[in-house]
């Protein structure tokens, strides 16, 4: 299993979408193309165009200024300072936890990117738009360093309890039954033990409700961040085809109405508790 949705690899890409991902690559300063992108390069002409729409957003500091806007608003659970004791007892040295936190660094950066720009070019498809001609351009913000990250798994490359507990960890949040495999988990699963100290501090939020309403406050300031944008893209180029704006509507749903919005949260929390 390569992806756990249809999705074009980065090894696999070539001509334009080799191109676009590599764009994509360097505008975002991350050495890997979210799922979310590569599942759209399975859709003829899909790419090009929600990339093409977003890419000016995502250039002249839009995108980044919502974004960082967003995570200074999320409401995340409360969680005591767990002790650099805890990690080295589970046999993290200073190296891995400095990947594990590039790992975490990686997807609060892209996650929060892609919710607001994917809502807002979804709410533009779908011809839900609604201006507010007073709302301002947000500030520029300055761009992130690269941020390297260590393989993609596929579930079959780790052994069957780190996929299992991948698997669980995904179920965290989820608002609906299957739900798309978070790309996080599988980079994080270069360190099992990491996992199980995830489980253990999700766990019981997951349970009691805590991370579902930390994450339905995190969808209404998105829904919030991403009407900015779409007062931009509002005033852009036309949309597709019909056939097209549908398949691009339906290929972002899952991923701007649960999944990533859900990994927002999450990760937020994992990177405050691994600081």
């Amino acid at each position: 299993m390569s992806d756990p949705v249809a999705a074009i690899t980065e090894a696999a890409a070539t001509g334009e979408t080799a191109a676009i991902f590599a764009d994509i690559r360097q505008v975002l300063g991350v050495d890997v193309v979210n799922l979310i992108w590569r599942h759209l390069a399975t859709i003829d002409g899909a790419l090009p165009w929600a990339w093409g729409r977003l890419r000016p957003l995502y250039t002249d500091g839009s995108v980044l200024g919502e974004a960082t806007a967003l995570r200074r608003e999320l409401t995340l659970p409360p969680m005591p300072a767990v002790q650099p004791e805890v990690f080295a007892g589970l046999g993290l040295q200073q190296d891995d936890l400095a990947a594990i936190r590039g790992v975490l660094a990686a997807y609060d950066h892209t996650n929060a990117m892609a919710v607001v720009a994917l809502s807002a070019l979804r709410a533009h498809l779908d011809r839900h738009t609604r201006r507010d001609g007073g709302t301002a351009a947000p500030a520029p913000v300055a761009a992130a360093p690269r941020i390297s990250l260590p393989r993609l798994l596929d579930l079959s490359d780790m052994d069957a309890a780190t996929a299992a507990l991948v698997s669980v960890l995904n179920g965290f949040g989820t608002r609906r039954p299957g739900a798309v495999l978070a790309s996080m988990y599988r980079h994080l699963a270069h360190w099992p033990s990491y996992l199980s100290f995830a489980w253990l501090v999700l766990a019981p939020l997951d349970g009691d409700g805590r991370l579902a309403t930390a994450i339905g406050q995190a969808q209404q300031q998105v829904r919030a961040r991403a009407d900015r944008l779409l007062v931009r893209l509002s005033d852009a180029a036309s949309l597709p085809s019909p056939a097209l704006t549908a398949a691009i509507s339906s290929a972002i749903e899952p991923f701007a109405g649960d999944v990533i919005v859900k990994m927002l949260v999450i990760c937020a929390f994992l990177r405050r508790i691994t600081a």
